[in-house]
């Protein structure tokens, strides 16, 4: 069995407490972005949280759509959450690239944060702050290009919300950078798509990642419209972010390498032959599936810590 799983049905077994335990480790869950192909890690996030695995996690760190999930466990209202990527009227006001026709970005953030998630399938907040496994949302700093750790901003409610519209705020699609504690950020992806490295700088000494990339899909070299349309935006926005914007695709091959041969960590991953899932991903078929899909895979990873607990 791998440590991670070891460590996993241990605490569960002895029913150990966040923020009380005596075993000296450290598990951080690490989830990645990718906007739409974020229903992947939905449906994974469910399954951790039917298996009642959230208890024996001290940290949880998301990138963009992996921080909407991310927060959505922790809130303990998973099973609201996978529904909101599948219902075609939100998804459909949430991503739109008629916006534009009005100057608006594609994706509306503000209504997918004080609508989605305060009004229409309300996240618990509060539950998120009270929670003693860490929630640490990621987001990329538009000045300096630094990946950054806003767990040390959540001191409140609003604070939780600009810091998941922050982690999720793509170049381009999704309008300029979100201010926060006197600074500005795009989306975690620019700069740390799949957060292990903060979790493991932080003190982690287990990792459990949610990817939302099968593992035949290999990094490939970034399209004309990477090097040319966004550093454009980068420039005007977010000068800081474009060593990391141009630095994507080796950056994503080193992570590759490194998640699949650190023994600290253990990655689940889409099956191979699950669908493409686009950035903008609308259809509510394939997102329906790619939750299904990802519950899947984590349930057939863990199998039997029901068992443990």
């Amino acid at each position: 069995m791998h440590p991670v799983l070891e460590l996993i049905s241990e605490r569960l077994a002895a029913g150990s407490v966040p923020g009380e335990r005596t075993d000296g480790r450290r598990l951080a869950l690490v989830i990645e972005g990718g906007s739409s192909r974020g229903t992947y890690s939905s449906g994974m996030v469910l399954a951790l949280d039917e298996l009642g695995v959230t208890p024996a996690l001290d940290a949880v760190y998301g990138s963009s759509a992996g921080a909407l999930n991310g927060a959505w466990l922790l809130c303990g209202r998973s099973s609201t959450g996978v529904r909101t990527w599948w219902n075609p009227v939100v998804m459909r006001r949430i991503i739109n690239p008629l916006h534009t026709l009005r100057g608006r970005a594609v994706i509306d953030l503000e209504y997918l944060v004080h609508q989605v998630y305060s009004v229409l399938e309300p996240m618990d907040f509060p539950a998120i702050l009270a929670n003693p496994v860490t929630f640490h949302p990621l987001a990329t700093d538009a000045d300096t290009g630094e990946s950054t750790d806003l767990h040390p901003f959540l001191d409140d409610v609003d604070a939780i919300k600009v810091a998941l519209a922050a982690s999720s705020c793509m170049p381009v699609l999704a309008g300029p950078p979100i201010p926060m504690a006197g600074r500005r950020f795009v989306d975690a992806g620019v700069a740390e798509p799949i957060p292990y490295r903060t979790a493991l700088a932080q003190g982690a000494t287990d990792v459990l990642v949610l990817r939302t990339r099968r593992a035949d899909e290999q990094p490939l070299p970034p399209p004309r419209v990477h090097d040319v349309v966004v550093p454009r935006f980068l420039r005007r926005q977010a000068p800081g972010a474009i060593p990391a914007w141009q630095d994507t695709y080796r950056r994503d091959v080193e992570d590759e390498e490194t998640l699949a041969n650190d023994p600290r960590v253990l990655s689940i991953r889409p099956p191979a032959g699950a669908p493409d899932v686009a950035v903008l991903e609308r259809d509510p078929e394939v997102l329906r599936k790619a939750v299904d899909l990802g519950k899947g895979a984590v349930l057939g990873v863990l199998e039997g810590l029901r068992e443990a607990s």
